[in-house]
């Protein structure tokens, strides 16, 4: 005769209690959060259109790095090469290139681009194949991301105001630096990643677009007065 779960029952002289099934093993919400989120840090994905924009921005990133890097290769080899994107006195990339800023690591900076979007690029591809990462990656690659944001900045006042000149294949890279930073830090705050109000939430949950066109527009804008003279002319 079975006994019902929960009622005692005797065995031996001694009372016991029997355990429903459901208490005695950890409940899935256990096992997926460990009771706080610190002990178990929950892995999630990223959408398809999220993964597809990792994607085409770090190929975007990963042409300028490349096509920079093998002018820069060329340059070293004939200091009098032209490099393509050497349009006009404003837009010259050889300008860029062999100054003391286009090396800032002792080593040529798309160098760096390479590894970088290369690396984005593999992020994205694995999102697609619906691959889950845990806190602590989602903000290791917004750690690198801001990082490369930042980089850029001090790469645009340097091109802007003291070499004086703008590469074509620098502003491809700069853009985008900063839409996959944007994206990258919205997805972060609307997962609870990042601390943020709830109105922050709420406004990269509508308006994520908004940050990176306004930020590129006003760079477009700093280049438009800056040689202004130059583009009226």
């Amino acid at each position: 005769m079975s006994v019902p779960a929960g009622h005692h029952k005797r065995r031996n002289g001694v009372m016991s209690k029997t355990t429903p099934a459901s208490e005695s093993r950890p409940s899935e919400h256990d096992h997926d959060h460990g009771g706080t989120d610190a002990d178990a840090p929950r892995s999630v994905g990223g959408s398809r259109a999220f993964a597809l924009l990792l994607v085409i921005t770090g190929a975007a990133g990963l042409l300028a790095a490349w096509v920079i890097t093998l002018d820069k290769f060329k340059l070293l080899e004939d200091p009098d090469f032209t490099p393509g994107c050497s349009l006009n006195p404003v837009v010259s990339c050889g300008n860029i290139m062999t100054s003391d800023q286009a090396s800032v690591f002792g080593f040529p900076n798309p160098m760096l681009g390479l590894a970088a979007y290369a690396a984005v690029i593999c992020v994205g591809m694995s999102l697609l194949g619906r691959a889950r990462f845990p806190r602590w990656y989602w903000l290791t690659l917004n750690a690198g991301m801001l990082f490369g944001v930042g980089f850029c900045t001090w790469l645009q006042y340097q091109s802007l105001y003291e070499i004086n000149s703008l590469c074509l294949w620098c502003c491809l890279a700069w853009v985008a630096t900063i839409i996959m930073f944007w994206y990258v830090t919205s997805f972060n705050v609307r997962k609870g990643f990042l601390p943020a109000p709830a109105w922050l939430r709420t406004f990269f949950s509508e308006f994520t677009w908004v940050l990176p066109v306004l930020h590129v527009g006003i760079i477009g804008m700093l280049i438009l007065t800056r040689w202004w003279d130059f583009w009226t002319s």
